[in-house]
């Protein structure tokens, strides 16, 4: 069973940088797939970031490419989401998630395990 925690989130100014962990308790990180989700309320939840099983493989959404930055740390068995020059819009709740294969994928229900969530809020 995989259990992830994240840590990071908070309040920030607009402009301002936070940088998110998510920490595998239990299971790796090392070679799977994994994606940073944000949710707002009323709208469904959806991927900004994500990492192929070989890190061969990235994915940014338009609306944060150039601003965040996805990596991936085997030793400490833990990735991060570097968010730079934050944004009001970029106010979610983000979610680190784990999917049991290589291939990063689009949709949330693709992902197996996720970690609780941690409230991000930008302040204009």
């Amino acid at each position: 069973q995989v259990q992830l925690e994240e840590s990071g989130g908070g309040l920030v100014q607009a402009g301002g940088s936070l940088r998110l962990s998510c920490a595998a308790l239990r299971g790796t990180v090392s070679t799977v797939a994994m994606g940073w989700f944000r949710q707002v309320p009323g709208k469904e939840r959806e991927v900004i970031a994500a990492i192929s099983g070989t890190g061969r493989a990235t994915y940014y959404a338009d609306s944060v490419k150039g601003r965040f930055t996805l990596t991936r740390d085997n030793d400490k068995n833990t990735v991060y989401l570097q968010m730079n020059s934050l944004k009001s819009e970029d106010t979610a709740v983000y979610y680190c998630a784990l999917r049991l294969g290589s291939a990063w994928k689009r949709e949330s229900a693709d992902y197996e395990y996720w970690g609780q969530g941690t409230q991000v809020t930008v302040s204009s």
